[in-house]
């Protein structure tokens, strides 16, 4: 739970520095990620419960950890997230399993 914690107090910081250092790169990244995850044919709650399954298959910590607390801001229940994890892990196998960890940890630390 520590870590979840400390990478949401060290995130804005070190991307801070990322949009400093990349601007170009950052400005573009960001122009994509607010065009696409918006409502529109499906919800951005939708969205988001597809980007954490998507993080989790990919094994990307700080991903889960984003896409966790977006989906919780979004209106996702720990159970839409988990049930969206387990879809994940079907197709992901047991690499994706193990991040489940990572998703529990991260829900965990956002409750309180």
């Amino acid at each position: 739970m520590a870590d979840a914690k400390e990478f949401f107090n060290d995130f804005q910081t070190k991307m801070g520095k990322v949009k400093d250092i990349t601007p170009d790169t950052t400005a573009g990244f960001g122009g994509l990620f607010g065009k696409v995850m918006k409502d529109g044919a499906i919800t951005l709650l939708e969205k988001e419960l597809i980007a954490v399954a998507i993080s989790v298959s990919q094994k990307c910590t700080p991903c889960i950890r984003l896409h966790v607390k977006k989906s919780l801001e979004a209106g996702a229940t720990k159970e839409q997230i988990l049930e969206a994890c387990g879809v994940a892990v079907m197709m992901g196998g047991g690499p994706a399993y193990t991040h489940l960890a990572v998703v529990i940890e991260t829900l965990e630390a956002l409750e309180q």
